[in-house]
């Protein structure tokens, strides 16, 4: 079956970056994501900066929220997504949270709840994390994440913790 065959499903990726420019690590990976067949960009948030979740030792994040259309399977997605990671220099070490070029997250894929040792949908840290709630509350404020409530409910309950929008 091709992926056009597939019904189409509203995709929200996450995208942080916090080394070698990353303004443009974020422009130039919205372009990939949005140049892949059977993606459509539906619509993309501003930026925001936030401190780092994990050593502080490290430059800020800039971060944002895509929304895309697609008749990709979530996993294949997901194996797109981490071929622009690496396309970008994204190294994986075993430091967790630590420092990155880019970071590519499949946040929500349609209403699917999905918990594989690949993927899992919507993306665990979600509903803590508030440099992905509030990017995501401005481009699509209606949407309900599977299994965790609606968007207002989850924003009520995370403070900005140093977020701020700048573009």
């Amino acid at each position: 079956m091709k992926n056009s065959e597939i019904e189409a499903a509203t995709a929200y990726i996450g995208l942080g970056s916090n080394l070698d420019n990353p303004a443009e690590q974020i422009k130039s990976a919205r372009a990939a994501i949005a140049s892949l067949t059977d993606v459509k960009e539906l619509a993309f948030s501003g930026l925001y900066q936030s401190p780092p979740m994990g050593p502080q030792d490290q430059p800020d994040y800039l971060n944002a929220v895509m929304a895309v259309e697609t008749h990709r399977p979530p996993i294949n997605l997901l194996r797109c997504l981490q071929a622009i990671e690496n396309k970008h220099g994204r190294i994986r070490k075993a430091e967790r949270w630590g420092a990155r070029t880019l970071d590519l997250d499949l946040l929500i894929y349609g209403d699917q709840q999905i918990e594989t040792p690949e993927l899992t949908v919507p993306h665990p840290g979600l509903a803590e994390r508030s440099f992905v709630l509030y990017p995501l509350a401005e481009i699509a404020p209606w949407v309900s994440v599977p299994g965790k409530g609606n968007i207002a409910e989850l924003i009520a309950k995370c403070p900005l913790n140093g977020l701020g929008r700048l573009l």
